[in-house]
C-alpha cells in the first residue's frame, strides 16, 4: 500500500490532510518538522507531502535528504516565487493553501505515477512495482502492461504520440492517461475526431477562421489547435483528415505556427500532438491518401493497442466493471452475469471491442428478468464468418426445392455493408443515413466499426 508522510506543524492541518489521503486507502504518516521527518526514515515513504515554511529547516530541505522519493511542497504564501524556488530546487510539484481536496488528489496520484519508477531500481520486485494502471484503464494482461509502461515512459518526453488500435480499444483513454502524466496536465486537453467533421468544416473547426473568410462566416474563430495551445491536441481517426488539413497540420509540428482561414498572420502555438487511427496511415500514404512527410512527424512514438480478442485473462474483469456502471445507469443494482453468460463473452471474438462489449451488457441489463444476465438477453451473434456460399443444414433451411433462404442468414452487418459500399457513389452520408434509418452519428460509428472507409468524393455534396 502507499505510504505518505505529511510534514506539517499545524495539527488541524495536518489531521485534515491526513483524513482526506487515508478516505482514499493511502497509508499516512505525519511529522511536525523536518528533524521529526528524518527520524522515521525518509526511504520508506513513496511520497512526502510539507509545507514549505517549518520550525527549524524549511520544507524544500527535504527534497535533498529524501532523494529519490518525490516531494510536494504545500505553502500558504501563494505567490509563484515560492513555488517555483521549489520546483527549481526538485520538488515535484506544490500546492497551495487553503487546497482543493479533488486537486490535491489529483496532484498526489500524478505525483505518485511519475516518480514511482524511480524507486523500482532499489526495491525489489514486487506488484506495487509494476506499471501502474492509469485512471479508468482496465486490466493487467501482458500486452497491456506494456501499454501502460509505454504510456509512462512517454507522457514526460513531450513528443509527439501516434496511437494505433482497432476501433473500440480506447485509443482516447491512452491521450487522456498521456495528458495527465504530463508536464501539461494542468492545460486544457482538446479532442476532436476528424471523421465526425464534414470535409468542408474541418479545416475551419481546426485552424479557425477571419471574418467573411467564406459563406457564412460571420463572425471570426478560434481554431481547436490555438484552444490547445501550452496543452495537448488530440485527433482521433486522423486518417479520415483531407490533405489540405494534412498539410496545415503539418506546418503547425514543423513550426509551431498557424493561419486562420482568410487571414494573412500567422500565430505560434505550443501545442503537443496525440493522434490515433485504426488504419494503416504507411499504406495510404503508399496511395496518396495520407502525406508522408506528416506520418513520420506523427510517428515519434507509436503505442499499438492490442483489441480485446487478445486480452482474454482481461475480459472478464472488463464486463464486471462496466456491468456495474449499467447496472447503476438503470437502477438495476444486483444483476450478475451468469456462468453460460461468463462463458459466452470469454469466447466472444468481439470485433467491435470493448465498445461492444459495452453495448452488450447493457442491452443485457435492460432485458433481464431477473437477477442473472443470460446468454440471450447479451444478444451476441455468432462469431464471423469469412464470406462463403450458404449451405443448407437441414429441411428448415431450404426452401422452393432445397434453395437456400440467404436472407434469413444475412446479418444486419452484412446489410448494412452491402449496401453502403454499393451506394456510397451515388448517395452523400446524410443520404445514406436516411436510407438506413439512422443517424450520421450513427452511420460513422459502424463504418469505424466494420473498417469500411468513408468515400472521399471531389464534387460538393449538398447541404
Amino acid at each position: 500500500m502507499t505510504q505518505i508522510l505529511i510534514v506539517e506543524d499545524e495539527a488541524i492541518i495536518r489531521t485534515a490532510l491526513r483524513r482526506l489521503l487515508e478516505r482514499h486507502a493511502y497509508t499516512v504518516s505525519e511529522a511536525e518538522s523536518v528533524d521529526d521527518a528524518r527520524r522515521q526514515g525518509l526511504d520508506r515513504f513513496d511520497l512526502i507531502i510539507s509545507d514549505l515554511r517549518l520550525p527549524g529547516d524549511p520544507g524544500t530541505a527535504l527534497i535533498e535528504a529524501a532523494a529519490p522519493v518525490p516531494v510536494l511542497i504545500m505553502t500558504s504564501y501563494a505567490s509563484m516565487r515560492s513555488a517555483v524556488d521549489a520546483l527549481k530546487q526538485g520538488a515535484v510539484d506544490y500546492v497551495a493553501k487553503p487546497f482543493d481536496h479533488e486537486e490535491l488528489l489529483a496532484t498526489v496520484r500524478q505525483a505518485l505515477e511519475q516518480h514511482a519508477p524511480r524507486r523500482e531500481s532499489t526495491e525489489a520486485p514486487s506488484p506495487a512495482a509494476q506499471p501502474q494502471v492509469p485512471q479508468d484503464m482496465i486490466g493487467d494482461c501482458p500486452a497491456m502492461q506494456a501499454v501502460y509502461t509505454r504510456i509512462r515512459k512517454t507522457a514526460p518526453a513531450d513528443v509527439t504520440v501516434l496511437i494505433q488500435g482497432e476501433s473500440g480499444t480506447g485509443k482516447e483513454l491512452v491521450a487522456r492517461a498521456i495528458h495527465r502524466q504530463s508536464r501539461r496536465a494542468r492545460a486544457p486537453l482538446i479532442c476532436v475526431n476528424c471523421a465526425a467533421i464534414p470535409e468542408t468544416l474541418i479545416e475551419s473547426e481546426l485552424f479557425g477562421h477571419e471574418k467573411g473568410a467564406f459563406t457564412g462566416a460571420s463572425a471570426a474563430r478560434t481554431g481547436l489547435v490555438e484552444a490547445a495551445d501550452g496543452g495537448t491536441l488530440f485527433l482521433d481517426e486522423i486518417g479520415e483528415l483531407p490533405l489540405d488539413a494534412q498539410a496545415r497540420l503539418l506546418r503547425v509540428l514543423q513550426e509551431g505556427e498557424i493561419r486562420k482561414i482568410g487571414s494573412v498572420e500567422t500565430r505560434h502555438v505550443d501545442v503537443r500532438l496525440i493522434a490515433a487511427t485504426h488504419r494503416d496511415l504507411h499504406a495510404l500514404s503508399k496511395s496518396g491518401e495520407f502525406r508522408l512527410d506528416l506520418y513520420y512527424r506523427l510517428n515519434v512514438m507509436q503505442i499499438d493497442l492490442p483489441p480485446l480478442r487478445e486480452r482474454e485473462s482481461d475480459i472478464l474483469t472488463i464486463a464486471d466493471v462496466l456491468l456495474q456502471s449499467a447496472c447503476r445507469r438503470h437502477d438495476r443494482e444486483g444483476l450478475k452475469l451468469s456462468r453460460s453468460a461468463r462463458r459466452d463473452i470469454r469466447d466472444y471474438p468481439w470485433p467491435g471491442n470493448v465498445r461492444e462489449l459495452e453495448n452488450a451488457l447493457e442491452r443485457g441489463v435492460i432485458l433481464a428478468e431477473g437477477n442473472l444476465i443470460h446468454p440471450d438477453d447479451l444478444g451476441l451473434r455468432p462469431s464471423p464468418r469469412p464470406r462463403t456460399p450458404v449451405t443448407p443444414r437441414g429441411p428448415a433451411d431450404t426452401d422452393d426445392g432445397g434453395k437456400a433462404v440467404a436472407e434469413e442468414d444475412l446479418s444486419l452487418e452484412d446489410y448494412f455493408q452491402h449496401f453502403v459500399l454499393e451506394h456510397q457513389d451515388q448517395m452523400s452520408e446524410t443520404e445514406l443515413a436516411q436510407k438506413l434509418g439512422i443517424s450520421r452519428k450513427c452511420l460513422w460509428e459502424r463504418r469505424q466499426r466494420l473498417g469500411i472507409p468513408r468515400k472521399k468524393s471531389p464534387r460538393s455534396r449538398s447541404a
